[in-house]
This record gives structure tokens, C-alpha cells and sequence, in this order.
């Protein structure tokens, strides 16, 4: 059971991620979770999100947003930084993985997801048949109910890292 919960792999920040290493491994489409994994919860993107992204695009990467987040949030930040976008995409279910997998012309195997939250995006992505990288959240501020289960995912990262 915790397995699917548990990340292929974590880094510090989806800004620290080796792209072209996963680029060489013959991935070619990237998932990206938005809210403390990109930019602090509730931020529009910065400088250092459109670079991220001009930078994916030269590699060859396509991308794609996935949020639960509604379209006003979602559709701006994905026109700032020029990515698809999938907006209430009812993570953890793999249905909105699976339409942004669509959207970018990749399949499961082709694709990796990158995002700050185990409940909600890796368990998705998981589901979804996606390698997935966990990022530490960007910012310690988060909504209530994100908080809290930031205190189960401390358990679970306990046996993951174990």
C-alpha cells in the first residue's frame, strides 16, 4: 500500500532536476504540479518558472500543467510560462494525468511527473503509471488541509527513506 505513495525519486526543487539527463533516458513529456513546487501557493509565475520552461522547451521536453486548481490560476500560469495546461484535474485520480499525456503526444513511458505533495500528486501519477519526482515544498505557507496532511507525509517519507 505505501509503495504507491512512495516518490521513484525527490529532489530539492523542480529547479535543481537534471532535465537533460532525463531527456537522454528517453523521456519527453513533463507533468508539472504548479503550487509550492513551482512557485509559492497562490503565486504567478516568476522569472526563474519562464526560464525553467524556455529551457525544457529547448531540450525537446513537451510540458504540461496538472492542478486541481481552477482555470482563471491555472490558464494564467500556463500562458506565462507557455505549458498546456490541465485544470480541476481531480488528482489523485490518474484521469487528469492521463488527458495531459494526451495533450502532449506522450504516453506513460515517455513521461514523468514533478510535484511537492505525496497524497495528491505522486499518488496520482502513480496511478497514472508515471515515474515521479517529489520537490520539498517551495514555501512553508499552505492552505489548512495541506498542512495537515504535510504531518502524514512525514510518516510515510520516514519508510520511503528508511
Amino acid at each position: 500500500m505505501l509503495k504507491t505513495l512512495y516518490p521513484d525519486t525527490c529532489a530539492v526543487s523542480a529547479y535543481e532536476i537534471n532535465y537533460e539527463k532525463m531527456y537522454r533516458e528517453g523521456y519527453r513529456g513533463i507533468l508539472f504540479d504548479i503550487d509550492n513546487t513551482l512557485v509559492p501557493h497562490g503565486a504567478p509565475a516568476d522569472e526563474r518558472a519562464v526560464a525553467l520552461f524556455h529551457r525544457l522547451k529547448q531540450i525537446g521536453f513537451e510540458t504540461c500543467l496538472i492542478s486541481n486548481n481552477k482555470e482563471p490560476r491555472v490558464k494564467s500560469f500556463g500562458d506565462e510560462v507557455g505549458a498546456r495546461y490541465i485544470y480541476k484535474a481531480g488528482k489523485p485520480l490518474p484521469g487528469g494525468y492521463e488527458e495531459g499525456m494526451k495533450k502532449m503526444g506522450t504516453d506513460r513511458w515517455s513521461t514523468f511527473f514533478v510535484g511537492d505533495q505525496i497524497f495528491t500528486d505522486i499518488a496520482g501519477a502513480k496511478r497514472a503509471g508515471l515515474y515521479t519526482i517529489l520537490v520539498k515544498p517551495i514555501h512553508p505557507k499552505e492552505e489548512i488541509q495541506i498542512v495537515l496532511k504535510r504531518y502524514l507525509e512525514k510518516i510515510v517519507l520516514f519508510f520511503y527513506f528508511r
